[in-house]
Protein backbone atom coordinates (compact mmCIF):
# COMPACT_ATOMS: atom_id res chain seq x y z
CA UNK A 1 0.00 0.00 0.00
CA UNK A 2 1.28 3.16 -1.07
CA UNK A 3 0.98 6.44 1.56
CA UNK A 4 -1.33 8.74 -0.23
CA UNK A 5 1.61 11.36 -0.64
CA UNK A 6 3.52 8.91 -3.26
CA UNK A 7 0.60 8.99 -4.98
CA UNK A 8 -0.18 12.77 -5.03
CA UNK A 9 3.60 13.16 -6.30
CA UNK A 10 3.14 10.50 -9.56
CA UNK A 11 -0.11 12.18 -10.49
CA UNK A 12 1.54 15.52 -10.54
CA UNK A 13 4.52 14.32 -12.94
CA UNK A 14 2.01 13.17 -15.48
CA UNK A 15 0.23 16.41 -15.32
CA UNK A 16 1.29 18.23 -18.64
CA UNK A 17 2.06 22.20 -18.97
CA UNK A 18 -1.09 23.93 -20.27
CA UNK A 19 1.20 25.47 -23.42
CA UNK A 20 4.42 22.92 -23.43
CA UNK A 21 5.45 24.92 -26.82
CA UNK A 22 6.76 28.04 -24.30
CA UNK A 23 8.76 25.71 -21.96
CA UNK A 24 12.45 25.68 -22.54
CA UNK A 25 13.08 22.29 -20.70
CA UNK A 26 10.57 18.94 -20.53
CA UNK A 27 11.09 16.74 -17.79
CA UNK A 28 7.58 14.50 -18.51
CA UNK A 29 10.02 11.05 -18.69
CA UNK A 30 13.00 9.75 -18.80
CA UNK A 31 14.53 11.72 -21.61
CA UNK A 32 15.39 15.39 -20.16
CA UNK A 33 14.88 17.51 -23.77
CA UNK A 34 16.07 21.37 -23.50
CA UNK A 35 15.47 24.02 -26.33
CA UNK A 36 19.26 25.24 -27.64
CA UNK A 37 19.97 28.56 -28.99
CA UNK A 38 23.21 28.76 -31.56
CA UNK A 39 24.91 32.36 -30.65
CA UNK A 40 26.88 31.61 -33.93
CA UNK A 41 23.90 32.88 -35.66
CA UNK A 42 23.24 35.74 -33.53
CA UNK A 43 26.47 37.26 -35.46
CA UNK A 44 25.40 35.38 -38.87
CA UNK A 45 22.12 37.51 -38.56
CA UNK A 46 23.24 41.08 -36.70
CA UNK A 47 20.61 40.16 -34.23
CA UNK A 48 20.08 43.88 -32.09
CA UNK A 49 19.88 41.87 -28.59
CA UNK A 50 23.84 40.73 -29.36
CA UNK A 51 26.17 42.66 -27.26
CA UNK A 52 29.81 42.85 -27.05
CA UNK A 53 32.64 43.98 -24.46
CA UNK A 54 36.66 43.70 -24.38
CA UNK A 55 37.63 42.20 -21.29
CA UNK A 56 41.55 41.22 -20.36
CA UNK A 57 41.87 41.57 -24.38
CA UNK A 58 39.32 39.53 -25.39
CA UNK A 59 35.74 40.73 -26.75
CA UNK A 60 33.11 38.72 -25.12
CA UNK A 61 29.40 38.11 -26.71
CA UNK A 62 26.02 37.75 -24.82
CA UNK A 63 22.35 38.38 -25.11
CA UNK A 64 20.48 40.88 -23.92
CA UNK A 65 17.34 39.32 -23.69
CA UNK A 66 19.60 36.58 -21.89
CA UNK A 67 18.01 33.60 -24.26
CA UNK A 68 21.46 32.43 -22.94
CA UNK A 69 23.20 33.30 -20.08
CA UNK A 70 26.64 32.60 -21.42
CA UNK A 71 28.74 35.35 -22.45
CA UNK A 72 31.35 33.68 -24.90
CA UNK A 73 34.72 34.40 -26.22
CA UNK A 74 33.98 35.56 -29.69
CA UNK A 75 37.35 34.61 -31.14
CA UNK A 76 36.86 31.14 -29.55
CA UNK A 77 33.33 31.37 -31.21
CA UNK A 78 34.56 32.20 -34.37
CA UNK A 79 37.69 29.21 -34.29
CA UNK A 80 35.28 27.12 -33.89
CA UNK A 81 32.93 27.86 -36.47
CA UNK A 82 35.76 27.04 -39.02
CA UNK A 83 35.43 23.49 -38.17
CA UNK A 84 32.99 21.37 -39.57
CA UNK A 85 30.42 21.08 -36.13
CA UNK A 86 30.74 24.88 -35.72
CA UNK A 87 30.64 26.18 -32.10
CA UNK A 88 27.67 24.54 -31.70
CA UNK A 89 24.41 24.79 -29.16
CA UNK A 90 23.79 25.92 -25.93
CA UNK A 91 20.98 25.74 -23.54
CA UNK A 92 18.02 28.29 -24.02
CA UNK A 93 17.50 29.81 -20.46
CA UNK A 94 14.02 31.59 -21.59
CA UNK A 95 11.87 30.82 -25.03
CA UNK A 96 13.76 32.00 -27.84
CA UNK A 97 12.90 34.52 -30.42
CA UNK A 98 11.30 34.24 -33.61
CA UNK A 99 14.92 36.03 -35.07
CA UNK A 100 17.14 33.00 -32.52
CA UNK A 101 17.85 30.14 -34.07
CA UNK A 102 16.90 27.20 -32.21
CA UNK A 103 15.38 23.86 -31.86
CA UNK A 104 14.47 21.16 -29.02
CA UNK A 105 17.64 18.82 -28.06
CA UNK A 106 16.79 15.23 -26.01
CA UNK A 107 19.41 14.53 -23.53
CA UNK A 108 19.63 11.20 -24.81
CA UNK A 109 17.63 9.10 -27.77
CA UNK A 110 18.56 5.70 -26.10
CA UNK A 111 15.95 6.01 -23.43
CA UNK A 112 12.80 6.61 -25.28
CA UNK A 113 9.49 4.85 -24.31
CA UNK A 114 7.76 2.50 -26.10
CA UNK A 115 5.31 5.23 -27.28
CA UNK A 116 7.88 7.80 -27.96
CA UNK A 117 7.73 11.17 -26.62
CA UNK A 118 4.88 12.19 -23.81
CA UNK A 119 4.73 15.63 -25.01
CA UNK A 120 5.39 16.26 -28.58
CA UNK A 121 4.23 19.70 -28.20
CA UNK A 122 7.18 20.91 -26.44
CA UNK A 123 9.19 20.67 -30.20
CA UNK A 124 6.53 23.02 -32.00
CA UNK A 125 6.47 26.78 -32.31
CA UNK A 126 4.78 28.36 -29.50
CA UNK A 127 0.81 28.74 -30.47
CA UNK A 128 0.27 32.69 -31.86
CA UNK A 129 3.72 33.60 -32.00
CA UNK A 130 4.85 35.10 -35.56
CA UNK A 131 7.41 32.96 -37.38
CA UNK A 132 8.93 36.35 -39.08
CA UNK A 133 9.26 40.15 -37.83
CA UNK A 134 8.01 42.80 -39.47
CA UNK A 135 10.25 45.62 -39.43
CA UNK A 136 9.36 47.91 -42.27
CA UNK A 137 5.97 48.36 -43.98
CA UNK A 138 6.16 49.42 -47.78
CA UNK A 139 3.48 51.76 -49.23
Amino acid sequence: MCPMTDVSQRVEALVLPLRPQDAVECRQCEVHCDKVVYPSSCIARSCPFAYAYEEHGHTFIGCMQKIYEAEIDLDMLRAAERHREGFGAVKAMRLPLPMCRSRSSPATSTERGELGCVNPEFNELPVGSPTFRVFARLQ
